[in-house]
C-alpha cells in the first residue's frame, strides 16, 4: 500500500508507522481512561481497592473524605469497569476488577509513585543495572512460594534466604507480578482451593490446610473476600459429577 509523502522528509518510514498505528477510536479509549485517572481522590480510591475490598464508610475513613464524595468516585470507577461490587445484606463492598487493564493501570500508578517519591530506593545507574538481577531473584522467590502453598514465609525470611533487601524484594515482586507478595499468594491459595473444591472429595477443613490456612474459619473469610461466595456454596455450585 502506498502513501502520499509527508510535507517534510525527515527520513522516517512513514508508511510502516502508519500501518502499525492504532485506530483513532483506540486512542479515544485510552484518553477516556486517562480522564478517569485525572482526579487525585479517584486515583487514591482505585489504588486502595487494588489492595483490598472495602465498604464506602471504611474508604471514607481511610481517606478522610465524605461518604457522598467517595460514592461519586466509586460510581465513576464502576461505570468504567475498573472496580466491581458485591452486596452482603445491607452492606456493599468494592474492589478492583480482575482485568488486564486494571493490573496495567495499577502497576503504572505504583511505578510513577516510586519515581516521584522514592523512599528507600535511589534511582541510580547502578540500581538500573542491578534490575535484571533483582528480577531473577524474585522469580526464584516466586517458584519457592508456589511450590508449597502450605508453607508461609515472612518477608524477612525470604530476604535472608535470597540475600535481597526487603524493600527491593517487595518492590520488584510487585513490579513483576502486579501484586504484593501477600496479595499474590492469597490469590494463588484461593485459586488452588477452587480447583480442589470442584475436583476432589476433600473436606473444606482439609482443603483449608492444604492451601496454607491454619483453620477453616480463616480460610472461609479469605475465600469469601476473594470470590464473594462461601466455600460450601462454591463447592455445591461447581462440583464436577
Amino acid at each position: 500500500m502506498g502513501f502520499e509523502p509527508l510535507p517534510h522528509d525527515h527520513g522516517h518510514i512513514w508508511g510502516e508507522l502508519r500501518l502499525e498505528m492504532p485506530r483513532s477510536d483506540t486512542f479515544e479509549t485510552v484518553s477516556e481512561l486517562m480522564k478517569m485517572m485525572s482526579d487525585t481522590r479517584r486515583i487514591q480510591i482505585f489504588w486502595l481497592l487494588c489492595h483490598c475490598e472495602e465498604c464506602v464508610i471504611n474508604i471514607s475513613a481511610l481517606l478522610d473524605a465524605s461518604s457522598p464524595v467517595v460514592s461519586h468516585h466509586l460510581k465513576l470507577l464502576k461505570t468504567s469497569g475498573l472496580i466491581v461490587s458485591r452486596r452482603e445484606g445491607k452492606e456493599v463492598y468494592y474492589t478492583a476488577a480482575k482485568t488486564v487493564r486494571v493490573r496495567v493501570l495499577h502497576g503504572m500508578i505504583e511505578q510513577i509513585i516510586e519515581l516521584a517519591c522514592p523512599t528507600e530506593h535511589i534511582l541510580t545507574e547502578e540500581h538500573v543495572q542491578d534490575h535484571d538481577s533483582f528480577v531473577q531473584t524474585v522469580n526464584e522467590v516466586h517458584r519457592l512460594l508456589v511450590s508449597d502453598l502450605t508453607r508461609r514465609y515472612t518477608i524477612e525470611e525470604l530476604s535472608v534466604k535470597y540475600h535481597i533487601n526487603q524493600t527491593t524484594l517487595k518492590t520488584t515482586f510487585k513490579r513483576v507480578f502486579g501484586q504484593s507478595i501477600g496479595g499474590y499468594m492469597k490469590e494463588q491459595r484461593i485459586k488452588r482451593a477452587k480447583e480442589l473444591l470442584c475436583c476432589s472429595d476433600a473436606s473444606i477443613a482439609e482443603i483449608a490446610g492444604s492451601v496454607g490456612y491454619e483453620n477453616q474459619s480463616k480460610f472461609t473469610v479469605a475465600f469469601r473476600n476473594v470470590t464473594g461466595m462461601l466455600p460450601r456454596d462454591y463447592k455445591r455450585a461447581h462440583k464436577k459429577k
